[in-house]
């Protein structure tokens, strides 16, 4: 009896095992969720948009196993630079789909997937990153342009090779004739690590095609004996080699600046389509400029200006600007008027300084080659912009500052002086315009206290540069020079116990950082992001110029913040095409 009571007990312990075993969670998966989960997850569909996938944070993971190479745009719907982009985006993926190319191309709305947003830091739209062979946590940052020819040949150059393996003279003749600007490697170990610098290179210069070849004859061919970069193109020169150091090696930085350099034209005229590359790449750093009212009336002075271009390649870039041809944006900038033109102008681009002939000489080759040596060689000095300073300027109660009268004014060791660096087309310069006058108004019998605004696309400082608008600046009383940039909310009750604490805000008032320009990105081929901003009518002709190519330009995360990047135009924010405010985010 004993016997069969134990063998009864043994049997019910093990059905109940038996039926744990059938009813517990089981194991979890690579999804982190049930298995039925992730069945279901498995089996979902992802949508698409004219040839785009459209992704959540379902079907992120999904898309990754199933393409090898993803570029997912993050966008947001109420982004103005992403519908701009959104039609060749779609003619991008039709051209991969046409040559069943490996890589895809999909995109997540930012503001209704905060997860992925945050996940992935995207910060502004759009957004566009790079995924290969699935690898979820170091996507590349997309650098290409923002047209479909751009975008699929981007994507080309990184699922296959961004190179041509040469075998033959006819091959490389082939190249030539189907491109303007064909760059070959010339190695004699196509296993050396120099190989995978130069392919590197190549991935991001996508307006010149790469070849490379370990072939003697055509080292022979093309009078080569070491391992050389060549640029072949169908203008000026016709060619300019790189050799490549043995000790050293291949730099990815030199040659990229070589190939930016030397793929520019002596001479380039300024248009739309040239001023991106001119102005984004800043390489060299400094353009020479021969402004004319129209191109045809000069022909003699300009062969003058193109025959000394070659002394100074690298050094200098020559530009010539018709500016009878909707270019007179660079008369403004340079403070020029229309008759004083043709004439010649020198800029740096990385300092802004600017110059001009101390003679009005007639334009030939030797008074070029002279004027740039001269400012080469810190002979000349920069000249900066002012306006005349207007008999009424401190009849108001807002005092109206120029380049002429302002170290005096802002500097007064007596006084206490708040000053607003403003541009007039600046929407957000508009919007505080009111505090401002309130604010002046209400310290206008304060002896001590100035309170002033400038112009600062009209005036140029030599106590530092404007970047940004508005921006605030406050110069106390007293020796040293001192200056205090303003980080508070722009309201008049602000404002008023800014000053009233000597140009601190009080501790329980919070601040917000000030709205920087947006940084400037650009690679070899000369393309760069530009981010959005106000119109740009009368801006700084620099780079009211670069930013002609609107439709690249980001709009940042919408923010609750009363002074963020959306709400501060900089000179990098300008958007102008075509020389139209073009239109952002809401708010910009």
């Amino acid at each position: 009896m004993d016997g069969q009571l134990l063998l009864g007990l043994l049997l019910l312990l093990l059905l109940g095992a038996s039926g744990l075993r059938g009813q517990g969670p089981g194991p979890v998966g690579p999804s982190e969720g049930p298995p039925d989960e992730e069945e279901e997850q498995e089996e979902e569909e992802v949508p698409e948009e004219d040839g785009i996938l459209v992704l959540n944070r379902r079907t992120l993971g999904l898309a990754l196993r199933e393409h090898p190479a993803l570029l997912v745009e993050f966008y947001a719907p109420w982004c103005g630079h992403c519908k701009a982009l959104a039609p060749e985006y779609s003619k991008a993926a039709a051209l991969l789909a046409v040559e069943a190319a490996k890589a895809r191309l999909a995109k997540v709305d930012g503001p209704a997937e905060p997860e992925l947003a945050e996940e992935f830091a995207v910060t502004e739209y759009p957004t566009l990153k790079f995924f290969r062979d699935g690898n979820r946590t170091h996507p590349e940052e997309y650098t290409g342009p923002r047209e479909a020819q751009g975008i699929a040949e981007w994507l080309r150059r990184r699922v296959g090779p961004s190179a041509t393996q040469l075998e033959d003279e006819e091959g490389a003749r082939v190249l030539m004739r189907a491109w303007d600007v064909v760059v070959i490697g010339f190695f004699q170990d196509l296993q050396d690590k120099d190989v995978a610098t130069f392919l590197a290179v190549a991935q991001d210069a996508l307006d010149m095609a790469f070849g490379l070849t370990d072939r003697p004859q055509l080292f022979q061919k093309f009078g080569l004996t070491k391992d050389t970069v060549v640029l072949f193109k169908k203008y000026d020169e016709g060619r300019a080699d790189f050799p490549v150091d043995k000790e050293l090696g291949l730099d990815q930085g030199d040659l990229s600046r070589f190939l930016l350099t030397h793929s520019m034209h002596l001479v380039t005229e300024f248009t739309p389509q040239t001023s991106p590359k001119i102005f984004a790449a800043r390489i060299p750093n400094h353009l020479l400029l021969f402004i004319n009212q129209t191109l045809a009336a000069h022909r003699e002075r300009l062969s003058g200006f193109r025959e000394a271009a070659p002394r100074f390649r690298g050094q200098v870039l020559f530009v010539v600007v018709d500016v009878g041809a909707k270019n007179d944006h660079v008369l403004q900038y340079f403070g020029l008027k229309a008759e004083e033109a043709p004439t010649l102008r020198f800029i740096n681009m990385e300092t802004t300084k600017k110059y001009a002939p101390a003679d009005k000489e007639l334009v030939t080759a030797t008074s070029v080659a002279a004027f740039c040596r001269a400012v080469l060689g810190g002979e000349l000095k920069p000249y900066r912009l002012s306006q005349e300073i207007p008999p009424d300027w401190d009849q108001r109660p807002v005092k109206t500052l120029v380049g002429k009268n302002f170290e005096q004014v802002a500097f007064d060791e007596t006084k206490n002086v708040f000053i607003k660096f403003y541009a007039p087309w600046c929407t957000h310069c508009k919007e505080m315009a009111p505090a401002w006058e309130a604010l002046a108004e209400k310290y206008k019998d304060h002896e001590d206290i100035i309170i002033a605004e400038l112009d600062a696309t009209a005036n140029e400082l030599e106590a530092f540069p404007v970047h940004g608008f508005p921006t605030l600046k406050y110069f106390p009383a007293g020796p040293g020079r001192k200056a205090i940039e303003y980080k508070g909310t722009r309201d008049l009750e602000t404002f008023s116990k800014f000053l009233d604490s000597g140009g601190e805000l009080p501790a329980e008032e919070p601040t917000e950082p000030p709205g920087q320009p947006f940084p400037v990105g650009s690679s070899v081929q000369g393309h760069s992001l530009w981010t959005g901003g106000c119109g740009a009518e009368g801006a700084g002709w620099a780079e009211a110029a670069a930013s002609r190519w609107g439709p690249v330009t980001l709009c940042r995360r919408r923010q609750k913040t009363p002074r963020s990047p959306r709400t501060s135009c900089s000179h990098a924010a300008i958007a102008v095409h075509q020389g139209r405010p073009v239109s952002g985010a809401p708010g910009s």
